[in-house]
């Protein structure tokens, strides 16, 4: 391992972390890139061509987190893959641990925009691991002086519009959805996933170059869309992508979770997951995923992807 101070990603080899990698190398020289992942040959053969340097690690093996952010200065840390809480925080709180005995001064936190820009709590139960990690990352700048931390609450992925129709299916679509929603009221400020990592890259690039200077220092920045999609309007963005006529029917939580395509689905499913996976719904009702800011926009220098666009390029794609 070299021991020049460089910027990782971790792991990098996820949706976001591709993307943000991605961009990364917009921003920063690759022999300045670390990326580290559970499965490191999937990291692209040109990425690590170019100079970028390529380790392994994984949440769940703690010993493979030990000297593994040796020579890192900044770590964007992004979320354990799970709705999970007490355990999901807890392999953060192990990273975060380790990253700063390596000699890692800044952390950048990849969070969700449950919650908008700022609040502490959620009804998200999704939500409650990364309230944790924020509040951990918060406390240790607290008292560590070289420390700092920058929360980037990324905004709802258009991409993942699935988890919150009961798993629609662009290609084979039904007529109705049951969720724990009637649709109306306050909605998610949807964001495309890769321009999400682009404004991502381009923080970690600045906070990089400015240090302590940077605007981002210890502080919560929200990167969501410009327009808040009431979950009914965005069912019929996904109506007309894929040729049909859906309607949302509102159900109970133990409905919604029992049905069949729920319970199908890793990690969001199977009874009681279900269940907790449905307090997103409350979430959504209290205004908490509607919240929109122009930062999104500002940080790419243009106009965020609307959210039909992105579902009408996903439809053409899925044929």
């Amino acid at each position: 391992m070299s021991t020049a101070a460089k910027t990782a990603i971790f792991p990098a080899s996820g949706g976001l972390g591709g993307s943000t990698s991605k961009h990364l190398l917009d921003n920063l020289a690759a022999t300045e890139i670390v990326l580290i992942a559970r499965n490191p040959q999937k990291i692209s053969q040109n990425w690590i061509d170019a100079g970028i340097e390529t380790r392994y690690a994984d949440y769940d093996k703690e010993d493979s987190l030990k000297n593994v952010f040796v020579g890192v200065k900044h770590l964007n840390l992004i979320s354990y893959a799970s709705i999970e809480h007490e355990h999901r925080f807890e392999v953060h709180k192990l990273a975060i641990d380790e990253a700063i005995r390596n000699g890692v001064s800044h952390i950048t936190y990849s969070s969700l925009a449950f919650g908008g820009d700022g609040n502490t709590a959620s009804l998200a139960y999704v939500m409650q691991a990364h309230l944790d990690t924020e509040t951990y990352l918060a406390k240790l700048a607290s008292t560590n002086l070289d420390f700092s931390y920058t929360i980037v609450r990324q905004g709802l992925y258009a991409e993942s519009f699935p988890l919150y129709t009961a798993f629609f299916d662009l290609k084979d679509p039904s007529g109705q959805i049951c969720i724990p929603h009637d649709g109306k009221g306050p909605g998610i400020a949807w964001a495309k996933q890769d321009e999400l990592g682009e404004a991502t890259a381009k923080i970690i690039a600045e906070t990089t170059n400015k240090g302590r200077k940077s605007l981002y220092i210890n502080r919560t920045i929200l990167l969501s869309g410009p327009r808040d999609w009431s979950l009914e309007a965005s069912v019929e963005v996904l109506a007309t992508a894929a040729g049909v006529s859906t309607k949302i029917k509102e159900v109970t939580k133990e409905e919604y979770a029992a049905q069949p395509s729920i319970n199908g689905a890793s990690g969001y499913g199977s009874g009681e997951a279900g269940i907790q996976w449905a307090t997103a719904f409350d979430a959504i009702r209290a205004g908490e995923a509607c919240v929109a800011r122009s930062t999104l926009g500002d940080l790419l220098g243009r106009e965020p992807e609307a959210f039909d666009v992105t579902i009408l390029k996903m439809a053409v794609t899925s044929n």
